[in-house]
C-alpha cells in the first residue's frame, strides 16, 4: 500500500502539466502516432495547459484582490473564512487514504469502456481529489468509509456520463476534436437543465447571445480587449480603488481576455493529431466507436464568456453574503465562481445572458451548502493538521464544486429521510438531464449540419 501511495505521489508532484502530457504521448504512441508526432503534441499540450494556467492565475491573482476588497468595504464579519479550492484540495491530498482513490477512479473508467457504458476516457487525474474531497464529506456525515467511497464511486460514473454529453458540445465550442471535460463542477448543468428547457421558450432568451454574437450587435464594445477593459475598470470602481488602481485592472483584465483565446488554440494544434490518430484507430479495431479524451476545464477558458460572466455574478455573491439569514461565508477564495460558470456556459452553449441569470440563481445555493458543510471542511483541516484554524471560527470554501451531490449523498447515507429522496430526486434530474441533452444534441448538430 506504501508502494501505490509513493507512486500517486511521485506522479502528483510533477504536476498536471507534465504528467498529463506524458499520458497523451502514451495515448498517441498506442494509437500508432508516428514517435516524433506524439511528442510534438505532448509538448505543445503541456505547452497550452502551463499557458493557460498562467493567463488564470494572472487573472485570478488581478480580479480576487478586487473582489476582496469590495466584501471588506460591507464591514460584514461572518465567522466562515473562504479557502477557496485550492484549500480545499491541500487539505484533501493530506487525507491518509487519498491515494485508494486512483486505482478505483481508473477501474471504473476501464470497466465502462469495455462494456461500452460511456465514450469517455478521463486522463484528468488531478482532479481525482474531487472524488476524495466527497469521500470524505460522506464519510465524516455516515461515519462510514465504505460508504464514502461507494458514493465517491457513483461520481466517477456520473462524472463519465456527462463527460459524453459534453464531448460535441466542447468541439463546437472550441474547435478542438475529439476532448470532452468530465469535471465535476459541470455537473450542477443536469439540475438546471429543466430551467433551460423554460427560457428555451423565452424569445429573447433564446437568440443566440455569445461573445460572437455579442461583437456582431455591439462592435468594438464587445471586443475582448474592450469588454475586459470596462468590466475590469468598473470592478475597480466598485471595490473603491483609485481611478489609477481601477484603470490598472482594467488593463489587466483586458490582458487576460485577450490572451485567453490565443492561448486555447495551442490545445486544439495539439490536440487534433491525437484526436486524430485516436478515431483512425478505433476505426480500425472497433468499426466506428467515438472514443473522447476527458481533460481539465481550461481547455474551455478560451470561451469569454465563462469569465465575463464569473467577473459579473461577484457583486451578486457578496450581495447575498450580506442579506441571506443563516449564511456564515464570506466570499473571498471562491469568489470567482468557475464552479457554475464554467457548467453553465456549456449548458447554454455560450449564452451570457443565461449564464449570468444562472450565477445569480444559485448564489443562494452555493453560499447555504458552503455553511452546511463548514464544520466538516474544518474537521478535517484539524485532523489532517494541514491548515490552522483559529478558535472560534471555520473553514469552507464558498462556491464548492458539485456541492448539491455532496449535500444529498452524503446525509442519505448518514439515513436522513430528507437526504434520501433528496438522492433519488438528483439522480431523476440527472437522468432526465443525460436523455434530453442527448435527444438536443442530437437535433442541434443535425440542423448545424444542414
Amino acid at each position: 500500500m506504501d508502494f501505490l501511495q509513493n507512486i500517486v505521489e511521485y506522479i502528483l508532484d510533477m504536476g498536471a502539466p507534465v504528467f498529463v502530457p506524458l499520458i497523451m504521448l502514451v495515448i498517441g504512441l498506442i494509437a500508432r502516432m508516428k514517435f516524433k508526432d506524439a511528442l510534438s503534441a505532448a509538448i505543445i499540450f503541456g505547452v497550452a495547459f502551463s499557458g493557460m494556467s498562467l493567463v488564470v492565475d494572472f487573472m485570478l491573482a488581478s480580479i480576487s484582490p478586487a473582489a476582496q476588497s469590495f466584501a471588506e468595504n460591507t464591514g460584514i464579519n461572518l465567522n466562515a473564512v473562504d479557502g477557496g479550492w485550492t484549500t480545499a484540495a491541500a487539505i484533501t491530498w493530506s487525507w491518509p487514504l487519498a491515494f485508494l482513490m486512483f486505482p478505483i477512479t481508473v477501474g471504473i473508467n476501464i470497466v465502462m469502456l469495455a462494456f461500452k457504458l460511456t465514450k469517455t476516457l478521463n486522463v484528468d487525474m488531478w482532479n481525482v481529489w474531487g472524488k476524495i474531497f466527497t469521500a470524505i464529506l460522506v464519510m465524516f456525515l455516515s461515519g462510514s468509509v465504505v460508504l464514502g467511497f461507494v458514493v465517491a464511486s457513483i461520481q466517477v460514473v456520473i462524472e463519465l456520463k456527462i463527460g459524453d454529453i459534453w464531448g460535441k458540445e466542447i468541439e463546437d465550442l472550441t474547435g478542438i476534436p475529439g476532448v470532452t471535460v468530465p469535471h465535476h463542477m459541470t455537473i450542477i448543468a443536469s439540475l438546471l437543465y429543466p430551467i433551460d428547457k423554460l427560457m428555451d421558450k423565452v424569445p429573447f432568451l433564446n437568440k443566440k447571445m455569445d461573445a460572437e454574437a455579442l461583437r456582431d450587435k455591439l462592435g468594438v464594445f464587445a471586443e475582448n480587449h474592450i469588454m475586459g477593459g470596462l468590466i475590469g475598470f468598473l470592478l475597480g470602481l466598485a471595490a473603491n480603488y483609485s481611478i489609477q488602481d481601477s484603470l490598472v485592472l482594467g488593463i489587466q483584465a483586458a490582458t487576460a481576455l485577450t490572451l485567453f483565446p490565443m492561448v486555447s488554440k495551442l490545445f486544439m494544434q495539439a490536440l487534433s493529431p491525437i484526436s486524430d490518430a485516436i478515431s483512425e484507430f478505433m476505426k480500425k479495431r472497433f468499426g466506428d466507436r467515438e472514443i473522447f479524451i476527458g481533460l481539465d476545464w481550461p481547455i474551455l477558458a478560451g470561451r469569454n464568456e465563462i469569465w465575463v460572466s464569473a467577473i459579473v455574478i461577484i457583486p451578486v455573491l457578496l450581495l447575498f453574503s450580506v442579506i441571506l439569514p443563516g449564511n456564515a461565508v464570506l466570499p473571498f477564495g471562491g469568489i470567482v465562481n468557475l464552479s457554475v460558470c464554467v457548467a453553465v456556459v456549456l449548458l447554454t452553449r455560450g449564452n451570457l445572458v443565461r449564464s449570468i441569470i444562472y450565477g445569480v440563481i444559485t448564489a443562494p445555493v452555493f453560499l447555504y451548502i458552503s455553511t452546511y458543510f463548514a464544520p466538516y471542511i474544518t474537521r478535517l483541516a484539524n485532523e489532517t493538521g494541514s491548515v490552522n484554524v483559529e478558535a472560534g471560527s471555520m473553514l469552507t470554501w464558498s462556491t464548492i464544486e458539485n456541492g448539491e451531490f455532496k449535500l444529498v449523498f452524503a446525509n442519505a447515507m448518514a439515513g436522513e429521510w430528507w437526504g434520501i429522496l433528496g438522492a433519488i430526486v438528483w439522480l431523476g434530474l440527472f437522468i432526465i438531464f443525460y436523455f434530453g441533452r442527448k435527444r438536443d444534441n442530437e437535433k442541434y448538430f443535425n440542423e448545424a449540419e444542414k
